[in-house]
């Protein structure tokens, strides 16, 4: 392992070994529904309440992908796991029947990078599996966030959707088809905007200065990657972070965002596409990480992009801190 001026870190030898995802019933509506394990027909999931439904959604990605790589719980060093809820009680809560040390880690809806960067760090220390369990669900956080659901508020054009669901991704010391090459540790990064309801917009200089010092940090160009990916940007977040290398007459090619990927925007009401800590991570696991199996690509920038407000904050008129954390993949030789 070994660090580089950009507060990037690179492995030598974390792989991925398996991974699962479980969606609510918006996202199997979307295009990439055949990439999922599991989809719901409704938020609800089987269960009485949305929390309940989030935590049994992570906990089924968790034995979901201990199945695929025929683990037991008892094989894993520990469980790295994040949620948009408070006190992180979706992940905590699931991780109860894993009975494995625990690590809670938040990033907003960039929770999936830094929770993969984490075990990275872990892995390469210990040799030993590392999972990342990660969920969200629109319910649960539209009345954290935004405004509850039975509120009926009439959403901006500026809004996303908040996406169910939970991936699961578990990281090995033994070789595999995909490498973690490294990660790039995000800054907080606040361009003064206050508007809880544009976050994408909010989380674009985050995007911007991440991926820039992990170019700088790696001697690399956009066009050194088959694609790279923000996490929720959206529609306006999208453009946004387009016209900011654009500034710098920089081409970021090839480049497209989950929030985008994960819908149907046209067609689906999501309004500016998707979000939460879900979004970028069930994009990972049904669409970007089968390209990289299947060669369709060999080298990718997922850059999960995080919005860190409160109710509280926004209460108080603050500006929106933001950060996003970039993990390179690589197709192993």
């Amino acid at each position: 392992m070994s660090s580089l001026a950009g507060k990037t870190i690179l492995f030598e030898s974390v792989y991925l070994s398996h991974f699962a995802s479980v969606a609510g019933p918006i996202e199997n509506q979307g295009p990439l529904h055949e990439g999922f394990d599991w989809t719901y027909d409704d938020l609800y999931a089987g269960e009485k309440t949305f929390e309940k439904a989030e935590r049994a959604m992570q906990s089924q990605a968790q034995d979901l992908c201990l199945k695929k790589a025929k683990l037991l719980k008892d094989d894993l060093f520990c469980v790295i796991g994040g949620d948009l809820e408070n006190q992180l009680v979706a992940s905590s809560f699931s991780a109860r029947h894993l009975e494995c040390p625990f690590i809670g880690v938040y990033a907003a809806c960039a929770t999936s990078a830094l929770g993969l960067g984490l075990a990275g760090l872990v892995v390469e220390a210990v040799e030993q599996p590392v999972m990342v369990s990660i969920s969200s669900h629109n319910a649960t956080a539209e009345r954290q966030y935004r405004y509850p659901v039975e509120y009926g508020i009439q959403k901006k054009p500026t809004c996303t959707y908040t996406a169910t669901g939970a991936a699961s991704f578990l990281l090995s010391h033994q070789k595999a088809s995909i490498r973690l090459v490294g990660c790039t540790l995000g800054r907080i990064i606040d361009y003064g905007l206050k508007d809880a309801n544009d976050m994408g917009s909010a989380m674009a200089p985050a995007a911007y200065d991440t991926i820039k010092r992990h170019l700088a940090s790696r001697q690399q160009t956009c066009q050194d990657y088959d694609l790279i990916v923000t996490g929720d940007l959206s529609g306006f977040g999208a453009k946004m972070l387009k016209s900011l290398f654009q500034a710098d007459d920089i081409d970021l090619s090839p480049y497209q965002d989950c929030g985008l990927m994960l819908y149907d925007v046209a067609h689906q009401k999501v309004y500016q596409g998707g979000s939460g800590a879900a979004c970028s991570a069930l994009v990972l696991a049904s669409h970007l990480l089968p390209q990289l199996l299947s060669g369709q690509i060999k080298h990718l920038l997922y850059v999960p992009t995080g919005a860190l407000l409160s109710k509280t904050s926004t209460a108080q008129k603050e500006t929106i801190p933001c950060i996003a954390h970039a993990i390179e993949w690589e197709v192993c030789q």
